[in-house]
């Protein structure tokens, strides 16, 4: 009977015609199959139940059975207990459609010890294209498979204790988030109780420029106090959204101005800085957006004089640009040391290193503050 493997040229399995074993007796690939160290049995799908009707001695030393005991059954005798399920149907689908299969599965030997098992079957038909058996051959791979496990139970255990210390890291953050959230709530609360005071002082001060030194003083301190609100209603503490920032400052000092007759023109990307920025850019920022308010722009006879008021925030090459702009007659003292202001902008300026500049727009000025700010991350602003 001639031989070949399913979807395998003819003239493969035809090689062994010519070969000659020794004294012109025998097959010489039956041969190679009973000699080989390889585990191998053959099973014939054409009797019930596709019993074994050939297994080499390694499969006997593999399995512990005798040869006798192999013979004419199914090799679902070295199931057991413990065999994967899956594994059996992925082996039963096979045969049923006539197709090779590779597979580990963990079969039993004769003694009920365990072995796992990289078997790898394969159909054979004749000429005709008729299945004549499937040819059979296990590894026992049991040495693979427990490393496989220390490796992933090793795997199992890291990632448990990553999880762990990832749960007490992100408690101890909360934690700490909660206690700086605190913080700067009573700040904020103090601030605010400051504020009181400096009104109630006002209040009693009669002389006009020390009144108007105190609401200066008193604007400085709602800045503050917004900078405050702002990292008290953040998650992360220790970043700051400056462009959120901003636009709450221009909305409360035209509010706390009113001057409804200037409109504000804010152009301002998403900008997170470091929390400890915070404070001198919102102070730089309120001095100039006050400077603005009450030196750029002078009233009409009849108490009204419509302006512009712009602020702009971007970060085009790793710097925080704060444009300051009005299309006023300018701010005053603009260039000069005269003004508590002024020199509160430039000593700010010079913590931050940054770099300003004022620029006659005619109308108006511009102020251009350079700061130098951490690259932006994705995913930092929404």
């Amino acid at each position: 009977m001639e031989w070949k493997r399913t979807r395998e040229p003819a003239d493969a399995w035809h090689m062994t015609d010519d070969l000659h074993v020794e004294h012109g007796k025998g097959d010489p690939f039956a041969a190679a199959i009973r000699a080989t160290r390889m585990s191998m049995i053959i099973t014939d799908p054409r009797q019930p139940d596709n019993p074994v009707v050939f297994a080499n001695d390694a499969f006997l030393r593999l399995t512990g059975y005798e040869r006798h005991e192999v013979l004419g059954k199914n090799c679902r005798f070295l199931q057991g207990p413990k065999t994967d399920k899956a594994a059996v149907e992925q082996i039963r689908a096979a045969i049923e459609e006539e197709t090779d299969v590779s597979v580990d599965i963990l079969n039993y030997r004769k003694d009920g010890s365990t072995f796992w098992n990289a078997l790898y079957i394969s159909p054979v038909s004749n000429d005709k294209g008729d299945l004549q058996f499937f040819f059979a051959s296990q590894l026992d791979v049991s040495d693979r498979k427990h490393s496989e496990s220390r490796i992933n139970a090793d795997k199992d255990r890291f990632e448990k204790a990553v999880k762990e210390r990832t749960a007490e890291l992100e408690a101890a953050l909360d934690a700490q988030t909660t206690l700086l959230h605190e913080v700067d709530h009573r700040v904020k609360n103090n601030l605010q109780m400051i504020s009181s005071l400096i009104i109630m002082q006002r209040r009693t001060i009669r002389d006009e420029g020390t009144r108007r030194s105190l609401t200066t003083m008193l604007e400085r301190i709602e800045a503050l106090s917004t900078v405050h609100r702002r990292l008290y209603q953040s998650k992360d503490v220790s970043k700051f959204d400056v462009a959120d920032f901003a636009k709450d400052l221009v909305t409360d000092l035209l509010t706390a101005s009113g001057r409804a007759e200037i409109s504000p023109a804010l152009d301002l990307q998403p900008i997170i800085i470091s929390a400890e920025k915070a404070t001198p850019i919102a102070l730089m920022v309120n001095e100039l957006v006050t400077n603005a308010l009450k030196h750029a722009f002078k009233s009409k006879p009849d108490g009204m004089s419509a302006g512009r008021l712009g602020i702009k925030m971007s970060q085009p090459d790793g710097h925080l640009n704060i444009e300051v702009s009005d299309d006023g007659i300018g701010m005053a003292d603009a260039n000069g040391d005269a003004s508590f202001g002024m020199r509160l902008i430039k000593s700010l300026a010079r913590q931050l290193r940054a770099e300003i500049e004022w620029r006659d727009t005619g109308p108006g000025t511009k102020v251009v503050i350079s700061i130098p700010n951490e690259p932006q991350e994705k995913g930092n602003v929404s």
